[in-house]
């Protein structure tokens, strides 16, 4: 298992959004901003089922995370990893999302109907700089 180095977990323990990057079907990156946390040792995303990064992670379950420290632009860390484990449906992980990035204790944007989704990605490859 690949750790997180003690240098930049910070990067990891505090809200800044993770830009996530996916494949699309025809090879070509999709890139998003998302909230993300890691616990026990993988990363964790969650969107709703049906969303292209769904897709993308659910038919080919590579990622690669970047996150950018908001006080300097020059200290980073890529994770690239792979899709360990996919919770559906999953409120609890987008609740508590909502509460390390906006303070609420539940997610506010819930649509009726939507099926929110928890994918645990598990670190091979880190790179960080500053």
């Amino acid at each position: 298992m690949t750790k997180i180095p003690d240098s930049h977990v910070d990067l990891l323990e505090r809200p800044i959004l993770f830009n996530l990057a996916t494949i699309q079907p025809d090879g070509q990156p999709q890139l998003t901003p998302v909230w993300g946390d890691y616990k026990g040792g993988v990363l964790r995303i969650n969107t709703a089922a049906g969303r292209q990064k769904y897709k993308n992670l659910v038919a080919r379950p590579q990622a690669t995370i970047l996150v950018v420290d908001p006080d300097n632009d020059q200290r980073y860390m890529e994770i690239r990893g792979r899709v360990v484990e996919q919770i559906e449906p999953d409120n609890e992980v987008i609740d508590k999302l909502a509460h390390d990035y906006l303070g609420v204790d539940k997610y506010p944007y819930y649509v009726d109907g939507e099926v929110r989704v928890t994918f645990h990605i598990q670190p091979e490859r880190v790179t960080t700089s500053g």
